[in-house]
């Protein structure tokens, strides 16, 4: 097996960081862990205000893994057959045919999910969980990769839908792009914005590159030092009157799965508790819910003030 180093120089995952990262300025965190999202075969969820760059973010990593994409906008009137698809009555056939949904392709935006009633979201979710998706009694597996990037609008707006607890757990991280500095804005604004940049940008991978890095992440070595630093967190979580509820099993999954692709990111064949420390916050923001007010403090401080207290083994 091939090391990660090798693996990200023939795939040119580093490239690909790089040229979205010149789109996305300033923001070279979320593009890279994006990124770690999307070769770990997981789903993002952003909670961001409108017109921060999540659109241009999609399509720019679209573009450079040279992949499909569509866009979903969600509102409170979609149904489950706007995002999965239909059958319907072809009169100069005299029969019925399929007509499959946007759902169909490899990079998902999710436009506003929290504007959608629950069985709206549930469909996305399924065909999220499953990879497939049933229509008239068949079976369609969805393309792969397939990598949704869904978001939510904060839930003081206007006409939302919060999600549960249960659904939030189904994305792998929770991310937001927030405001650029002063300085990248100011290009932004002088640029009239980086959409258009972003459809234009260089394709420097294809999806059958996408799925041999997920299988090079997933081959990522976790030792058993990682496996009880994991467990040692999620015991502590589980105890810690500050959260509601602690991490679930899967949250440690996509815990361990995000540590594996911190690691190949950073041209490394093995996990260190680094990686795992780097990842923490996306992968628990959305599963880790504080009990009580957090009396002004900002919650991804909170959770790092927490980790902090979790002993990595010797």
């Amino acid at each position: 097996m091939a090391s990660a180093k090798d693996m990200l120089g023939n795939i040119n995952l580093k490239e690909s960081i790089n040229l979205v990262s010149s789109i996305i300025r300033g923001k070279d965190n979320v593009v890279k862990y994006t990124f770690a999202a999307l070769i770990s075969g997981g789903h993002i969820l952003f909670e961001d205000l409108p017109g921060t760059g999540k659109t241009t973010l999609a399509i720019a990593v679209s573009r450079v893994i040279g992949c499909d994409f569509s866009r979903i906008q969600f509102t409170n009137d979609i149904m489950p057959s706007d995002i999965l698809g239909t059958e319907i009555f072809v009169s100069a056939k005299e029969s019925f045919e399929i007509v499959q949904g946007p759902v169909f392709t490899n990079i998902l935006l999710a436009d506003e999910i929290n504007r959608a009633t629950p069985r709206a979201q549930s469909a996305l979710l399924e065909a999220m969980g499953e990879g497939r998706v049933s229509l008239a009694g068949k079976t369609f597996n969805l393309p792969r990769p397939f990598f949704v990037i869904a978001t939510q609008n904060p839930m003081d707006l206007y006409g939302t839908y919060p999600l549960p607890e249960s659904q939030l757990d189904r994305f792998f991280m929770r991310l937001e792009i927030g405001y650029p500095l002063r300085e990248d804005e100011a290009v932004i604004i002088q640029e009239d914005g980086h959409y258009s940049l972003a459809k234009e940008l260089e394709r420097i991978m294809d999806p059958s590159e996408v799925l041999n890095l997920q299988e090079a992440v997933s081959n990522v070595e976790t030792t058993d030092k990682i496996i009880q630093y994991l467990l040692n967190i999620a015991e502590a979580s589980r105890l810690e009157d500050s959260f509601r509820y602690g991490l679930s099993t899967r949250g440690l999954i996509a815990l361990k799965k995000a540590s594996q692709a911190w690691a190949f990111i950073n041209c490394r064949a093995y996990v260190v508790p680094d990686d795992v420390k780097d990842v923490f916050s996306p992968v628990a923001f959305h599963r880790l819910n504080p009990a009580n007010d957090l009396n002004g403090q900002d919650r991804r401080d909170f959770l790092g003030n927490f980790l902090n207290k979790v002993s990595v083994p010797l």
